[in-house]
């Protein structure tokens, strides 16, 4: 079953009724809370009796004296012509005040209930209820999804934009008491319709014997002095002018029915299993008796306008980014078809760059989402993008694709695959890969072979790009413009620079930004925070891509830092360069959820070569705590790009790094390269490991790969592997 749509449907048609459900809620759940703080309970093993008589001591015309939830005693009177209800100490029957349920109260029960439209609004806030059950439900089976699995459900991280994490992680917190909350008000809406019974007793036909004998006193009644005002629910007196009248007390464990002359207990009837059962749902519901519960409840309908906002939110960014295709030319006439797999809508963008730099040169292309594929006799060319999502999967609306495309024979028509993904997961492209395995499985041609694209790097894309023009024999230009987020300023503070040897020179360049006043922060237009390891966007001018690189530093450190190097030919290197302390550039952050580092005692493994020490060096900036952390770093030369070199021997003194060691290429006795560091440290890397060190890569593709050998022959007698680390969430990636 495809429980996005449903999902995504429920809550936006449902939304706002939900939204008065829970905002009523949070109100509900106030008053449990205020009435366990102003109640005056009993004594513990006080007895009903002696409550009563010190009751009727102190208030003539007694008709009724209930036990609430919170423990506060009401008595009901009449007397004098005048209805009366007053709070009382029960330690003396001294009357407290006047007893008067809350207009207010009312009036939103009545809302949260019945929309104030009785029996059909009832039924109205039932099917609420049901539709936030299955809210709920769907919304843990794709969290599930999303992060992998089932055994990630409780502390995998959850990624994506502030509107996706606010949503996962609110919905993680509180899915058990949103469908507890669900499922109690089912129940209670088929007690109102009497589709269920809340109690299937009956009471009994009794009635005071006749006689001249006069009215017990209650404080003379022995079942009266055998119950305790702790299971108290109320005790009804009898009628001054019904001589058949008796006494009703109504307590936890059932009901009593006394004679009024004699203080025979006529019946004894034990509280049924059914009333016991509605009334730990009506508790678990209201919290009323529970006001610890009660504020987890308020808790659960704060977050509904929460879910609501968020979910509309990611919504609405996910429309937003299925772009139109103006020329989208129709199937049966097409000789190029594109088949998009995407989760958030992020996809279709790349899509429509390759659409329309094939439309260009002249090709009819039809672009569709993947479920729809099906190659017509017209076809040359068959490209499908396809995202990755969560443990390997197909993303919700193609979730069936692959079982159709496995059930068409294959024809002569090449069909090439690129596939997007998050190299922090296990499973990274693996959809992408399972689709290409099948088709290849099926006999169908390939004019590329399969590319994986991370994080939607623009640059990644352009090559490939540039590879499918040379396989085509035609000349593609793919302008592929990603959305850029709201940019800040930066102005250069300092920069240090490094000859940086044969691959050209570097430079570590730190950047201030201006306070922008508590209130521009509290709208969201301040600078957003950061850590070391998320990543700065910056668009150089005369180009509409940005370029990323990762922080050496974070917020509280008060400055933005990087380390780049300059490139041949870099537009965006090239511009870093030429700037000069008090020059200003426009970025924006990018979240790296990934690979940045929580707090933590474990041990760290930091392992990266040339400016890929950059997030390193801000992990260990940040390391004020002096959590065991390690640091493997390979270079050339120690004279030319040992980057951040003089600080890290400097926090190595101060302990916030524990051990440092370096391995340089290019000179005499230098250690070699960063994996040779490694396996001549093999066995305290296996002990670090064997207590739970987490571990963070950062630097080239072909040094993470030497890495990455090196710790699968390290870890071999450990029966562990990077791939197994990285499962765990142990074992993160920053490559480029």
């Amino acid at each position: 079953m495809q429980w996005r749509p449903i999902h995504r449907w429920l809550g936006l048609l449902a939304g706002a009724l939900a939204l008065v459900i829970g905002v009523t809620g949070l109100i509900l759940a106030f008053f449990p809370v205020r009435d366990t703080w102003r109640a005056v309970p009993a004594e513990p093993g006080l007895p009903v009796a002696v409550l009563a008589q010190r009751a009727t001591e102190r208030i003539a015309g007694i008709e009724e004296i209930r036990r609430l939830p919170s423990g506060e005693i009401v008595v009901y009177s009449f007397d004098g012509g005048q209805a009366r209800a007053s709070r009382i100490d029960p330690a003396n029957g001294q009357v407290l005040g006047d007893y008067q349920a809350s207009a207010v109260e009312r009036w939103v029960r009545n809302l949260h209930r019945s929309f104030m439209l009785d029996d059909p609004g009832r039924l109205v806030a039932a099917g609420v209820a049901l539709a936030m059950l299955l809210l709920t439900f769907s919304g843990i089976l794709m969290l599930a999804r999303r992060l992998g699995g089932w055994r990630h459900l409780a502390s995998g991280r959850i990624r994506g934009t502030p509107a996706q994490r606010i949503h996962g992680i609110s919905g993680r917190i509180l899915a058990l008491v949103l469908a507890l909350s669900s499922l109690t008000a089912l129940y209670m809406s088929a007690t109102t319709f009497s589709l269920i019974q809340a109690d299937s007793a009956t009471d009994p036909d009794v009635m005071s014997v006749p006689g001249d004998q006069p009215d017990r006193t209650v404080g003379s009644l022995p079942l009266l002095r055998a119950l305790s005002t702790d299971g108290l629910r109320k005790l009804s007196f009898p009628a001054a002018d019904d001589p058949e009248d008796v006494w009703h007390v109504v307590t936890d464990a059932g009901d009593g029915w006394i004679d009024r002359r004699s203080g025979h207990v006529l019946s004894w009837q034990p509280a049924s299993t059914a009333r016991a059962f509605y009334d730990w749902v009506y508790a678990l519901h209201t919290g009323q008796g529970l006001w610890a519960w009660a504020l987890v409840l308020g808790l659960a309908g704060l977050c509904l306008p929460v879910f609501w906002v968020s979910g509309f939110l990611i919504w609405r960014q996910g429309r937003a980014r299925v772009p139109r295709l103006a020329d989208n030319s129709p199937a049966r006439r097409a000789d190029t078809l594109i088949f998009v797999a995407s989760e958030g809508g992020t996809t279709w963008g790349f899509a429509k760059a390759l659409h329309d730099a094939l439309a260009r040169n002249g090709h009819r292309v039809h672009t569709a989402p993947l479920e729809q594929f099906q190659v017509t006799e017209s076809v040359r060319q068959v490209f499908i993008l396809a995202a990755t999502y969560g443990d390997g999967q197909a993303p919700a609306h193609a979730a069936r694709a692959l079982d159709r495309i496995v059930g068409q024979k294959a024809g002569g028509v090449p069909v090439s695959v690129l596939g997007f993904g998050d190299r922090q997961f296990p499973a990274f492209c693996g959809y992408a890969e399972a689709l290409d395995r099948a088709l290849r499985t099926a006999g169908w041609p390939l004019t590329m072979p399969l590319e994986c694209i991370h994080q939607q790097s623009a640059q990644q894309f352009a090559r490939w790009g540039a590879a499918l023009s040379e396989a085509l024999g035609e000349t593609l230009t793919l302008e592929y413009v990603p959305r850029v987020p709201e940019t800040f300023t930066l102005e250069l503070a300092e920069r240090q620079d490094y000859a940086g040897g044969p691959a050209g020179p570097a430079a570590i360049l730190r950047l201030r930004w201006r306070d922008s006043g508590l209130l521009a922060r509290l709208l969201g237009r301040g600078m957003p925070r950061f850590r070391a390891g998320d990543l700065v966007g910056i668009v150089p001018p005369g180009s509409p891509v940005p370029r990323y690189y990762s922080l050496a530093s974070g917020f509280r450190d008060g400055f933005l830092e990087i380390c780049v190097r300059r490139m041949p030919d870099g537009v965006c290197s090239g511009f870093l360069h030429g700037l000069k302390p008090g020059d200003r550039i426009q970025a924006f952050i990018k979240p790296n959820p990934g690979f940045t580092l929580e707090t933590s005692r474990r041990p760290v493994v930091l392992i990266g070569a040339g400016t890929g020490v950059a997030p390193l060096a801000g992990f260990i900036r940040g390391n004020v705590r002096k959590a065991p952390m390690f640091l493997y770093f390979g270079a050339r030369n120690p004279d030319e790009d040992f980057y951040f070199g003089a600080v890290i021997r400097r926090w190595l003194e101060e302990g916030r790094l524990t051990a440092l060691r370096t391995a340089f290429s290019r000179i005499k006795d230098g250690g070699g390269y960063v994996q040779d560091a490694l396996r001549r440290d093999a066995d305290r890397l296996r002990t670090l490991v064997s207590k739970g060190a987490v571990l963070r890569i950062c630097g080239s593709r072909p040094m993470a790969t030497g890495v990455a050998e090196a710790l699968n022959e390290i870890l071999g007698p450990l029966g562990l592997d990077v791939r197994r680390l990285r499962e765990r969430g142990r074992y993160a990636e920053d490559i480029f």
